[in-house]
């Protein structure tokens, strides 16, 4: 589905297939690696991502790291790491949040026009789908109206419910 403009699109798929200029990593603190779509993307990428994201240290819950994106189809790598869910008080809002908006910090730090989010820290780490879509949709609603030049965000999703998740956020918060 295309939204505003064309701008931001919801799909499902595989992140690692996207020809992007940056694919998001939702990424564990040290960047070496792990399951889901982390360990999807450094698979695809091959074994020199895994020697750059060393040499970046780790990297903090609400932060956000660029790598090239080697054998991937996408150039870069915006590596972010998500918070673990809780229980909804301890800040996991606000890092969520912050994951996003420090994507598109970067992102616009590097003359980037288009990027493809995963549902970031809804697999593993735990966080509500329906939460997360919204504070997805909700940071770039506001990086949107600052920002214009940006051609394309895409949300791909891993499966039908993520996907519905989404729409639903979507039809809230960017079709107005």
């Amino acid at each position: 589905m295309k939204i505003r403009d064309g701008k931001v699109e919801i799909v499902t798929g595989d992140i690692t297939t996207f020809a992007v200029d940056a694919i998001v990593n939702a990424a564990n603190s040290s960047l070496l690696g792990g399951g889901g779509v982390d360990g999807a993307i450094h698979r695809a990428a091959g074994p020199l991502l895994y020697e750059a994201c060393r040499k970046l240290k780790g990297c903090a819950t609400g932060d956000a790291k660029i790598t090239p994106g080697f054998q991937l189809p996408a150039k870069y790598v915006i590596h972010t790491v998500g918070p673990i869910w809780k229980d909804g008080n301890r800040g996991e809002d606000e890092k969520l949040a912050s994951c996003y908006r420090r994507c598109f910090e970067i992102m616009v730090a590097e003359g980037l026009k288009t990027i493809a989010f995963p549902a970031i820290s809804t697999g593993a780490y735990g966080f509500p789908m329906e939460r997360a879509t919204r504070i997805a949709l909700e940071e770039t609603h506001k990086f949107l109206e600052t920002n214009p030049p940006i051609e394309k965000i895409i949300f791909v999703c891993y499966n039908d419910r993520a996907y519905k998740c989404y729409i639903e956020a979507a039809a809230d918060i960017l079709i107005k």
